[in-house]
């Protein structure tokens, strides 16, 4: 097998005045992530679920702690479960040198369902990276002969001033301190944020409707060719119709899944939907060579990419960040991108789904399904309950 190609080379330009570039592999996320910080002269806002020991980690420390010495104001969220590993004394050298970090939601049993799950890295208010990577050293490579298989988009434009605004606002809540009744109030995490034809997609727990599930449902209402490509797939039921309604009325959905997954409840969860989708058309393929941790979705002409798994967890518990682009250049070269990963992919046909599927199989699969569809929504529910009070 071969790997594919790092980045589109050059920063594309849409009519917006939005440019974008496309890092397909570990390799190219993180060399110009580093290029980036390497490049700051005002500000560096870096925001991760896991931030893990390794070469990779100390790297990006010391390209932080350099910034932070030249005079750049530099600033760390983490969240504290997702960066759990790693040693109180690993940021001392970048407070020593000037630098802010913080960890979210600080570790509690009574709260420890509600986590930041958003990736993001803005420098210099004028450059943003988005995606699914974390800073682990599993995610360096190819994503076909060596780590795990992400997707990553570099953003310049007017966008980005906005990306650092509600980075600021996590910075601010990272102790995760609210005021009583929150729970009566709107989340002030779920919004919708509309710069020219790009949109910021912000979701979290609390009062009102996931903006990520209401784009998702309106560009579904009427799809006509849907591509999905997610490290873990347990979407809402009404999702999960319509997708099914998409391929039942002649469309084509295509779900790009993992075949091998770092959370095994999650895949075996995702697996216990198989049969009904494919009985409804949509057409089901799992990612071989490696993790698949990507999340990217296109439906016709809209592009969605950023932290958020289309699960349970990403649409309705985690605070997530993703963007929607409704450009068609763009949502071109992500089918593109789609179709060179689904060329490292098996198909699940429905026959031989049925054929591989044991009593124990099924069995293993409802349980996680229930657990994560019932189980882990009402201790979390419960929890963010319990602190807004």
């Amino acid at each position: 097998m071969f790997g594919f190609p790092d980045r589109v080379n050059l920063m594309l330009a849409g009519a917006t005045g939005t440019n974008w570039k496309w890092l397909r592999t570990g390799r190219a996320i993180f060399a110009d992530m580093m290029a980036a910080i390497d490049a700051a002269r005002h500000s560096v806002c870096l925001e991760t679920y896991t931030f893990s020991t390794g070469p990779l980690a100390e790297r990006f420390r010391e390209a932080l702690v350099q910034a932070a010495r030249r005079g750049v104001r530099v600033r760390v969220l983490v969240d504290a479960l997702g960066s759990y590993g790693l040693p109180v004394a690993f940021w001392e050298s970048l407070r020593a040198a000037g630098g802010e970090v913080r960890q979210f939601n600080p570790l509690a049993l009574d709260r420890i369902g509600i986590r930041d799950h958003r990736k993001l890295l803005v420098c210099d208010a004028g450059v943003a990276f988005v995606g699914g990577f974390n800073i682990a050293s599993e995610y360096e490579g190819d994503g076909v002969t060596l780590g795990w298989c992400d997707i990553g988009l570099k953003v310049e434009g007017p966008v980005v001033v906005e990306l650092v605004t509600e980075f600021e606002e996590m910075f601010q809540r990272s102790e995760f301190q609210h005021k009583r009744f929150m729970r009566l109030r709107k989340s002030w995490a779920k919004k919708a944020v509309v710069v020219a034809k790009e949109q910021l997609l912000l979701s979290g727990p609390g009062r009102g409707r996931s903006p990520i599930k209401r784009a998702l449902r309106a560009d579904l209402a009427d799809a006509r060719d849907v591509r999905i490509m997610t490290a873990y797939f347990l979407p809402t039921w009404r999702i999960r119709r319509q997708l099914m309604r998409v391929a039942r009325r002649g469309g084509r959905v295509w779900l790009l899944l993992a075949g091998k997954s770092d959370v095994l409840i999650a895949h075996l969860a995702g697996r216990s939907l198989y049969r009904r989708l494919l009985k409804a058309g949509v057409e089901i393929y799992e990612y071989q060579p490696q993790i698949l941790h990507a999340k990217l979705v296109i439906i016709d002409g809209a592009v969605y990419v950023g932290s958020a798994n289309l699960d349970q967890r990403s649409l309705n518990i985690n605070y997530e960040l993703m963007m929607r682009f409704d450009n068609a250049e763009m949502a071109g070269q992500a089918r593109e991108i789609f179709g060179d990963n689904l060329k490292h992919c098996r198909r699940i046909t429905l026959e031989e789904w049925g054929k591989a599927r044991t009593l124990w199989g099924r069995l293993k699969q409802r349980w996680a399904y229930f657990f994560l569809m019932r189980v882990d929504p009402y201790i979390a529910r419960r929890q963010w309950k319990e602190m807004a009070d």
